[in-house]
């Protein structure tokens, strides 16, 4: 059977005259040798390679929304957006349809691939300041470490539900080899490997806030964002809330919904917007795009967010508000991270304190005090599902729902369409990789430890 490792051939499409998008023009510095090595020199193009890689990274933690109990079925019976969804939304992902939308790998590998190549080459890049090519390493090293959660997370069990050191994670691609036939890496060292990189990137990172227009791009603080938001999901209580204390200290601010002109705090524009790369859209589907009333269900009397993230179409419908933007992290994620960790450790006091300046911001005063009351007399169980429940509330139709449910409580979810009933079970948390990535390495579902 032949065996190809499926970079060569991404590397040889994506590597070539569509990079014009981003560069004057695809002769100048990237191209493919017979070989399959990227050629370039300056600070300017080593910046065009990752800027392609920024403008087009995957936006399956949006797509997954359609996965949750966030959206309903619309009543619309034929579309192309139908075929598109509908077995993402009935969980159907043994033998989908042939039309059916899927995430994303290829893009994921290219961007790695471009982040070792930049990373094995940063002592021949020429034209640029140190402090220049510094924050190009920093922000590769994140890039890297970045794909590789979100594929962990797509594509593996997640670490607190499974033995992370015995279960198969997914390949690690550390060089940029495009020959190499890897296996999968165990889930325990996927993760390590992330932290390891982020570790190191903040040894090269200088840059603390990105001007607007250039916000997409990795910086000091979406380092500690990504480092609170990996131990969080690893179950690392203590270093999650140290780690989203750091973020909160260097961007606490929050978007008080309570003034009528405030922006959406997930506006690439606000304030707590900490990286705005992954775009999230209203009309990610025509046909599967209401909220469901449950969910709607979550938000209290007083919660300014009802009225601003959604609008309400009839006495039992609501449309979405959310704009059209990017958001990959932002300031409200700490906070809630930080109570979570802190809940889970038993400091319930903490975790209410440390909910208190995201609630003083989301509801009117009425329904903060009322929110406190009725935090204050919860055990821990009913004070940790408080937290989950506001998470929903607050990270909506963002792209956080799905790897919430899949890391906490993996509940059964029900979706009706024709007349029958399809459930969410624990086990159908966790996707198959995509049939290209197995027809491409045929031995990528074996692991190594």
């Amino acid at each position: 059977m032949k065996t190809k490792h499926i970079l060569h051939s991404l590397v040889i499409g994506l590597l070539c005259c569509n990079i014009v998008a981003v560069l004057s023009s695809c002769d100048d510095f990237l191209d493919i040798t017979p070989t399959g090595k990227v050629i370039a020199s300056t600070g300017e193009e080593y910046r065009a390679m990752l800027t392609y890689e920024y403008k087009y990274f995957p936006n399956d933690r949006h797509m997954t929304i359609v996965r949750t109990d966030e959206l309903k079925l619309s009543g619309q019976t034929a579309s192309s957006d139908l075929d598109a969804y509908l077995d993402l939304w009935l969980w159907k992902d043994e033998n989908p349809s042939p039309t059916t939308s899927y995430f994303s790998w290829r893009s994921y590998y290219h961007a790695i691939y471009i982040a070792n190549y930049i990373l094995e080459h940063q002592d021949e890049i020429s034209d640029a300041t140190d402090k220049v090519v510094s924050q190009l390493v920093g922000e590769a090293y994140m890039m890297r470490a970045y794909c590789h959660f979100l594929l962990v997370n797509l594509y593996a069990e997640p670490y607190t539900h499974c033995t992370p050191a015995t279960t198969r994670g997914v390949p690690l691609m550390l060089e940029a080899d495009v020959n190499a036939i890897p296996l999968s890496s165990s889930v325990e060292t996927v993760y390590q490997q992330v932290l390891s990189d982020i570790v190191e990137a903040e040894k090269y990172l200088n840059v603390d806030k990105w001007a607007l227009g250039e916000n997409y791009r990795f910086s000091t603080v979406s380092a500690k964002a990504l480092y609170a938001r990996t131990l969080l999901y690893m179950g690392r209580w203590q270093e999650a809330l140290t780690a989203a204390k750091a973020v909160i200290n260097a961007r606490p601010d929050l978007v008080d919904l309570n003034v009528s002109s405030a922006l959406l705090p997930d506006d690439y524009q606000s304030d707590e917007n900490i990286m705005a790369l992954e775009h999230f859209s209203t009309n990610l589907s025509t046909v599967i795009n209401q909220p469901s009333s449950d969910f709607i269900a979550l938000y209290r009397t007083g919660d300014q967010r009802k009225s601003k993230y959604y609008k309400r179409e009839t006495s039992t419908t609501y449309s979405l508000l959310k704009s059209d933007g990017f958001c990959s992290f932002r300031s409200a994620e700490a906070y809630l991270t930080a109570a979570e960790a802190a809940c889970q450790l038993g400091q319930l006091i903490n975790a209410i304190d440390l909910l208190k300046p995201l609630l003083q911001k989301r509801l009117n005063g009425t329904a903060y005090n009322d929110a406190l009351t009725l935090m204050q007399a919860m055990d821990q169980a009913q004070l940790l599902q408080e937290i989950y429940d506001e998470r929903a509330r607050e990270l909506a139709f963002e792209g956080h729902r799905w790897y919430d449910l899949r890391r906490t409580t993996r509940p059964a979810l029900n979706h009706n369409y024709g007349g029958q009933t399809y459930t969410l079970t624990p086990n159908k948390y966790t996707m198959r990789f995509p049939t290209e990535a197995v027809e491409s390495n045929p031995g990528i579902e074996r692991w190594e430890q």
